[in-house]
């Protein structure tokens, strides 16, 4: 493992700024995911929700300053994790981007417009000392990358749709960072699977060692109520506005 992705002895926390889980009154949900990471020597966005106005409402309404955004990272094209990435640039560009190998020219170069600087990422790429990407997957079909995030408690596994499979994704991460991944966080893309997919999910979940889980946005009901009878307290069901703080032992 690089001295980049040593772990960090000061707290990490996401922040879950843009999710169809409704949370914390006063915020906003609609159907996307975004979420902020501090704690690391950079800031960073993850995925962007479908709507602007509402990204940057809740950002306000938690405390988080666009302009204190260092980076951002885009999971995949869909536009409920792309949308308000353009009213997002606005009030923060320049700033690197970074994306999935494969993203339309056209977006790519809507963004470069603003002055973010766009980053593809086909292999697992540094986003700043303590994350990475996993590295594009599901080429040829929606592809996508995770951001593996270095934290007190271990290496944290961050999706936006999961569409190449979170267990899959799961591999991928422990594969890009030496691993374990400790907790997976995000959209598993589980709405309408049966009990038997889920359950094969968590089994292989636990055979490559995650302990904690945090399903929200494509996840589904019936995924996350099953997540919680598996992990119990080793299971966060986040919405808008959730803050997971992970910090070392005392």
């Amino acid at each position: 493992m690089s001295g980049q992705d040593r772990a960090h002895a000061e707290p990490v926390v996401i922040t879950v700024v843009y999710d169809n889980n409704p949370g914390d009154e006063g915020l906003a949900a609609a159907w996307g995911f975004a979420c902020v990471v501090q704690g690391l020597p950079k800031t960073i966005l993850f995925d962007t929700g479908g709507d602007g106005p509402i990204l940057l409402g809740n950002m306000r309404a938690l405390h988080l300053d666009p302009k204190q955004i260092d980076v951002v990272v885009l999971s995949h094209i869909h536009g409920d994790h792309t949308g308000g990435l353009s009213s997002f640039l606005r009030a923060r560009a320049p700033i690197p981007v970074f994306v999935p190998i494969g993203f339309p020219e056209r977006f790519k170069k809507a963004m470069q417009v603003t002055g973010a600087e766009c980053r593809e990422a086909a292999e697992s790429e540094v986003v700043c000392p303590g994350a990475r990407t996993t590295g594009t997957m599901g080429r040829g079909a929606i592809e996508e990358h995770g951001l593996c995030v270095k934290t007190p408690k271990g290496w944290v596994l961050i999706t936006g749709c999961a569409h190449p499979g979170v267990a899959d994704m799961v591999a991928q991460a422990k594969e890009a960072t030496g691993g374990p991944i400790c907790l997976v966080v995000g959209g598993f893309h589980m709405v309408g699977q049966s009990e038997q997919r889920i359950n094969s999910v968590m089994d292989r979940f636990e055979e490559l060692g995650v302990r904690k889980v945090a399903p929200c946005h494509c996840s589904g009901d019936g995924a996350r109520a099953l997540f919680k009878k598996r992990f119990g307290e080793g299971c966060v069901l986040p919405g808008v506005g959730t803050v997971l703080r992970l910090e070392a032992d005392e």
